[in-house]
């Protein structure tokens, strides 16, 4: 996988794991391979032999937004096979509590003072950096980037005040923001998340096309034969089913999909057209 211990992503990816395992009837391991917004793992999955014995867990970042960013990527959406998305979830912006911000207007006033705003992202590309790029774009602040290599380093420095705040999955965040020390001001998507009933959406607040969702799926190397892609769904997504999974699902405000290869692999050419073109837009690039 290609994230850092710590993180959202890898705590996924071990739960998802220990349930995996004894429906295979084998032992599952999790290897992280950070770096590059994922072009590190992506390469490796890449290389390996198409059995279905490598997969590779990923984001929208690696496959749907590298794409679009990166002008000599060194591998191509078209080495893997979409297997199945696991979960998804919104990007909420959460600020510090030692910022004394508690609301979008907060925000807007401090920003109309002159003042930036500096929000970290899990990296160059990420879905919080998307995120951030979309709200430069639809609110017209003077937001600062500041990306980090992985979401575990950029939340511990919003909690210690570092930076303003963090873009970032609802699953990653919310601990922090139950407990206070992040405040949500507003989630990326259309309508409410139900584990953040009391906190508007970017609609609300007045900016329709503020949509970022994160999706983490498993894809195959590409080569792999149809009849293993397809027993690698059914396994993946019976583990979605286990009693561990919809805990895991429950308490972090994820949402859990079952999808076919072909469903799965349409929400990715969905998603890499509107990255691609939001990434031409804001003149996004990787020397940022």
């Amino acid at each position: 996988m290609a994230f850092p211990p710590g993180g959202p992503a890898d705590t996924l990816a071990r739960v998802v794991a220990s349930e995996l395992g004894p429906i295979l009837g084998s032992n599952v391991v999790v290897e992280n391979k950070p770096g590059a917004n994922g072009a590190l793992a992506a390469n490796d999955v890449a290389r390996s032999k198409p059995d279905g014995h490598t997969v590779f867990l990923s984001s929208a970042g690696a496959i749907a937004v590298n794409p679009g960013l990166y002008r000599k990527l060194t591998y191509k959406p078209s080495d893997f096979i979409p297997v199945t998305m696991l979960v998804a979830t919104p990007e909420v912006l959460a600020l510090s509590a030692k910022t004394g911000m508690k609301s979008f207007d907060d925000v807007k006033a401090r920003a109309a003072d002159g003042k930036d705003i500096t929000l970290a992202s899990s990296g160059i590309g990420s879905m919080p950096h998307m995120a951030i790029a979309q709200l430069h774009r639809n609110a017209k602040l003077p937001l600062l980037h500041v990306p980090y290599s992985g979401a575990a380093p950029a939340i511990n420095d919003s909690i210690g005040g570092q930076v303003d705040g963090f873009f970032g999955d609802i699953s990653g965040l919310l601990k922090f923001l139950q407990d206070g020390r992040l405040t949500p001001v507003g989630v990326a998507s259309l309508t409410r998340s139900p584990a953040l009933p009391d906190v508007p959406t970017f609609k609300e607040l007045g900016y329709g096309d503020m949509t970022a969702i994160n999706w983490y799926g498993v894809f195959a190397p590409a080569g792999t034969p149809a009849e293993v892609v397809d027993r690698l769904n059914a396994a993946f997504n019976k583990t979605m089913q286990t009693p561990k999974l919809k805990e895991y699902v429950r308490s972090t405000g994820v949402e859990s999909f079952s999808t076919t290869p072909q469903e799965f692999a349409a929400m990715v050419s969905d998603d890499s057209a509107k990255w691609a073109a939001l990434i031409k837009a804001e003149k996004i690039t990787v020397d940022e």
